[in-house]
């Protein structure tokens, strides 16, 4: 069977939540499935890491696609040239988008339909391309796969797709993600936050992440606690303007902010299992992966009451309000006050980080390739 898969968005080091989740299900697929051909298509010059193994043949269709026009144009003529000369059984998408007219089934993995609701988070011209063509790219999928069962009770309600074409395919956490010893976590800290205990945010520097309201709690934190701990920031500042800025400059304990920009998986999984908790309350995710790398680090977390992180989180975390900046600082202060509270919520994360793993999501992806065979 021939498979062609759209992979550009794997990128070296600059891997994101849907980059993450195509690295780790293609690797374990294509890994698993010698006796299938898999034809990988990028829109750049691709990184051999991403060649997995002998049955992927990688393509580059162009133009690069980065940009609404230039989107168009690779999904509606150079992957189609591509798909032509490859004649597949089946194409994966495993963003979202995908050829309009496109007469070979297909798989589209809709991770979130975050700009449905906040028009605001995108420029003009994106929100336009995505608002008009996102619902032709669900009825024009054989099916759909999804990362979270929010997102597909929404993809379901707004664009009138039926339950049954679209699987739940929730995301997993890499290896890179474990407990440290209590001598490594003090390395980490000397190394990260000049030896203080910390609270942590993951995640592009995006007004969806929350940051600002992060910003306030941690000053309200620190009025009422006198200590040392500190507020680390991971994550390029690429919508740093606004709001966000806005409010860390009005914060009285700016200095008590730490900004790594983006750091290696090696580092990021050092910096995550040595935190008090991760502060991750956003406003709109499809998921979090985040919070399972948490879990998997044996850290707390601290997420929101909104779209998909109760689900992700269970009762193995502390659930905010994120437009409430006395709940979110209410919870940093019981995670640094009631360490028995904390470690209770590290020991539940650990049990529930099985529910959520890239095999199970590797799985589940191969599960719906094979329902869309059967079409």
């Amino acid at each position: 069977m021939k498979i062609a898969v759209n992979t550009r968005l794997l990128l070296h080091d600059k891997l994101d939540g849907i980059g993450w989740f195509t690295n780790e299900t293609l690797k374990r697929i294509t890994r698993s499935h010698p006796e299938h051909q898999f034809f990988f298509l990028f829109d750049r010059k691709y990184s051999d890491e991403f060649i997995f193994s002998d049955n992927i043949t990688p393509i580059i269709a162009h133009p690069q696609s980065r940009h609404p026009y230039l989107w168009y144009l690779f999904f509606e003529a150079g992957v189609p040239v591509a798909l032509r000369k490859i004649r597949p059984d089946i194409f994966i998408s495993t963003d979202g988008w995908l050829p309009l007219h496109l007469k070979t089934k297909s798989i589209d993995v809709i991770h979130d339909l975050n700009f449905e609701h906040n028009p605001e988070y995108l420029t003009p011209i994106m929100y336009r391309y995505c608002h008009k063509n996102f619902p032709k790219f669900a009825e024009a999928a054989t099916r759909l796969a999804t990362v979270s069962e929010f997102t597909r009770q929404d993809i379901n309600k707004l664009y009138k797709i039926p339950f049954e074409k679209i699987d739940v395919v929730y995301n997993g956490s890499s290896d890179y993600y474990a407990p440290l010893s209590q001598e490594d976590q003090e390395k980490t800290k000397s190394q990260f936050s000049n030896g203080c205990d910390y609270f942590l945010f993951v995640g592009s520097i995006h007004k969806r992440k929350n940051l600002d309201n992060i910003f306030r709690a941690f000053d309200k934190f620190k009025d009422t606690h006198n200590n040392d701990v500190k507020f680390i920031v991971v994550g390029n500042k690429k919508w740093w303007q606004g709001d966000i800025e806005d409010s860390y400059n009005a914060m009285r304990h700016k200095d008590d902010v730490i900004f790594l920009g983006r750091l290696s998986a090696e580092d990021l999984s050092r910096v995550m299992a040595s935190a008090l908790a991760l502060t991750y309350v956003s406003l709109f995710e499809g998921f979090g992966i985040p919070i399972v790398e948490a879990f998997n680090a044996r850290t707390a977390v601290i997420t929101a009451s909104t779209t998909s992180m109760p689900e992700v989180a269970g009762d193995a975390a502390m659930i905010v309000d994120p437009y409430s900046v006395d709940e979110i600082t209410c919870a940093m202060a019981q995670l640094y006050e009631k360490p028995e509270l904390r470690l209770e919520l590290i020991e539940k994360g650990y049990n529930r980080r099985d529910v959520f793993t890239w095999d199970k999501t590797a799985d589940a992806l191969w599960k719906c390739v094979e329902q869309v065979l059967k079409c």
